[in-house]
């Protein structure tokens, strides 16, 4: 397994897992992985909390970072253990994910669309009344919204996200048709000085292709882009570094020799 270093995890103290943080350790260990960086939900004003506005994706992040230096400490020496966050993106948000992002000393901070306007793609509802094509485009279109206004980032997570959740799901989807939006999001990372990252947690779900698909990260090293870290985005142990052969071998034939991993927000370049 050329890839050793799982970038998105999440454990019970994300509002939609709950694994605990010390069994993932222990299985990352028995997989043979070097790295394990923690990439917990915040999102702030997320719109379909049972408990009000925002509840469900708001981190307690001083319990967090408590059980993982913890686990940090007891595990040293059998695996790398760093302290991550995904970050929901929307545009209003931006001063107040900085100010959260400065308060802790986090290695790697993932900027991700969970939301869209107001509204998660992961529902139905999102897609009612228009294509399929037309809500992932708007999707698109976020993205490059968030990037512009948002830049207190490391890595864009799953850029392609929405293509999980439309009634055709990737069947029909080809990067080409939005070719023109990528183009803007790739070159607006680019310029900002932001990586992206290769998502493996889509497969489980029955999609054809990673996020992003190949031709978003091909396009992505055509315009000389190098930062990309790879996550399986698990929720539980059991789907740890799921298809890491794969990413490696697919970033391979894309043109990367290396894929990345941040520690106190800095890039370090791991050899494929």
């Amino acid at each position: 397994m050329p890839v050793t270093a799982d970038c998105h995890l999440h454990t019970a103290h994300s509002g939609d897992s709950d694994a605990p943080m010390e069994s993932m350790i222990r299985e990352g260990i028995l997989r043979g992985l070097s790295t394990l960086c923690f990439t917990e939900h915040n999102d702030f004003d997320y719109p379909d909390s049972p408990d009000g506005p925002g509840s469900l994706f708001l981190l307690d992040t001083e319990a967090y970072l408590g059980e993982l230096t913890r686990l940090r400490e007891k595990y040293a020496g059998q695996i790398r253990v760093l302290f991550g966050v995904e970050l929901g993106l929307q545009p209003h948000l931006s001063p107040r994910n900085a100010d959260y992002s400065k308060s802790w000393d986090f290695d790697f901070v993932i900027g991700s669309s969970h939301v869209c306007r107001g509204r998660d793609p992961y529902y139905p509802s999102f897609y009612e009344g228009r294509t399929d094509r037309e809500a992932y485009r708007e999707y698109f279109e976020s993205i490059l919204e968030n990037i512009l206004a948002c830049p207190d980032f490391d890595v864009y997570g799953h850029l392609d996200y929405t293509v999980r959740y439309g009634a055709s799901r990737d069947r029909d989807y080809r990067f080409e048709e939005y070719g023109d939006i990528f183009d803007q999001i790739l070159k607006a990372l680019l310029e900002k000085g932001k990586g992206i990252e290769l998502n493996t947690g889509g497969l489980k779900k029955g999609m054809r292709d990673m996020h992003p698909c190949i031709g978003v990260l091909k396009r992505y090293r055509e315009l000389g882009g190098e930062i990309v870290t790879v996550g399986s985005d698990a929720h539980d142990a059991a789907h740890m570094a799921d298809y890491f052969d794969r990413a490696g071998e697919a970033l391979a034939s894309c043109g990367f020799r290396y894929y990345t991993v941040f520690e106190n927000r800095k890039p370090v370049f791991c050899k494929l």
